[in-house]
């Protein structure tokens, strides 16, 4: 297993959810849209699951963070898009400052000589 390789479990073990509701606190979007999304930002630096993107959500509709409507996607299929609610955005404020001050100290320790 390379470093890379290792780096993107680590990545996504405790991540997934606030990457999900990043995306979805600037559009609501269906499953495989997200799923785009996420791998279009990254610049494809990790390979997303789609199955772990699913799970995602419905965990975060679960705990009311975010909620699903029926509609038409893009291609005219009917798709489920998600949303996020007002406790979701309240989530994502405080996942956000804890990932940021947790790069600042990673930061800090793996750039100190």
């Amino acid at each position: 297993m390379t470093a890379l390789s290792k780096a993107r479990q680590l990545f996504f073990k405790g991540s997934l959810d606030v990457l999900v509701l990043k995306a979805l606190a600037l559009a609501p979007m269906h499953g495989f849209e997200l799923t785009q999304w996420l791998a279009t930002r990254s610049d494809n630096a990790f390979e997303l699951d789609e199955a772990a993107v699913y799970q995602a959500l419905y965990r975060l509709e679960g705990r009311g963070l975010i909620d699903a409507r029926w509609g038409q996607s893009d291609r005219g299929r009917r798709a489920r898009y998600y949303r996020l609610t007002t406790a979701g955005r309240a989530e994502l404020k405080a996942e956000a400052a804890r990932w940021r001050a947790y790069a600042r100290v990673m930061t800090s320790i793996l750039e100190s000589r």
